[in-house]
């Protein structure tokens, strides 16, 4: 069983968000992650959210949000509320940034992804690229060289040097389409996100995350990164490792395979996904 112990909830409530990506339909390893979010509101009797991340539209898949709620729903995953979907939140994102660079903590860049290198070494910061209409740059915001540390309820401490293991980052493309790290900072404090239950690859993106919420002047969730399920190879399932989608006829064996691979002890028998889910909730 994951262990929670290291939060308080005392003082507040919980609300958790599911945020998939309308690229194709929900796989395992979608599942894993939905429920652990799932299974952790539940258990603190905390709302648990959906959120289409579909910012990057290009990429979204005609159809794929509507697949991924009846996928949703067949697994006995209800969500509380409406589906926030992050294509209608252009106008949030804009004053976000718009804030960054009145503070002076975003200028515009106009190196290439070759030129960026794993770490940005800062080559625009003091360029002072010519900004008006027409201009077509990408928006980076600056990192201090200082350590972001925190808590991961599952993980432990976890610390970064955002200048050093990351640099300046992206928070909108040169195509004017936002970057996923500025879009989820601003969503889960619309949302008033209390938890971020997610997958462990994207541990090391949440110091910059926590960087943006304090720049922007956003509460800090918890966190709880867990494990993410591999193939055969050792590589994440995912889209592009092409695992196969969830079966509305497999859920009963997904789910159980999904709660037991979270370290959730399901009992053998004749139960429901959504049955699972509710046993896998009241268990301490």
């Amino acid at each position: 069983m994951l262990d929670c112990n290291q939060a308080d909830f005392s003082q507040s409530g919980y609300r958790g968000r599911f945020a998939p990506s309308p690229t194709g339909p929900l796989h395992f390893g979608s599942l894993v992650a939905a429920v652990a979010g799932f299974v952790d509101a539940r258990r603190h009797a905390g709302e648990w959210l959906v959120r289409m991340e579909d910012v990057d539209e290009p990429r979204c898949v005609p159809g794929a949000d509507a697949d991924i709620l009846r996928t949703l729903e067949r697994f006995g995953l209800e969500w509380d509320g409406p589906v926030m979907y992050q294509s209608a939140r252009t106008e949030a994102y804009r004053e976000a940034l718009k804030k960054l660079r009145r503070d002076g903590f975003a200028y515009p860049c106009a190196c290439s992804r070759k030129d960026a290198g794993p770490v940005y070494p800062g080559t625009c910061r003091s360029a002072a690229l010519p900004v008006g209409p027409g201009s077509k740059y990408a928006w980076r915001v600056v990192t201090n060289d200082i350590d972001i540390a925190f808590e991961d309820r599952l993980a432990g401490p976890y610390r970064q040097n955002l200048a050093w293991e990351a640099g300046d980052f992206v928070v909108q493309r040169a195509d004017g389409f936002f970057a996923y790290q500025l879009a989820v900072v601003v969503d889960d404090a619309a949302q008033g996100i209390t938890d971020v239950v997610r997958g462990a690859d994207l541990l090391d993106s949440t110091p910059r995350q926590i960087w943006l919420q304090q720049l922007l002047g956003y509460p800090q969730p918890r966190y709880m990164h867990v494990p993410v399920a591999t193939n055969d190879a050792g590589e994440k399932l995912s889209k592009q490792t092409l695992a196969p989608a969830l079966r509305p006829e497999d859920a009963r064996e997904d789910m159980r395979k999904a709660l037991r691979f979270l370290g959730y002890a399901v009992p053998d028998g004749d139960m429901t996904a959504r049955a699972m889910l509710d046993y896998a909730a009241t268990r301490t």
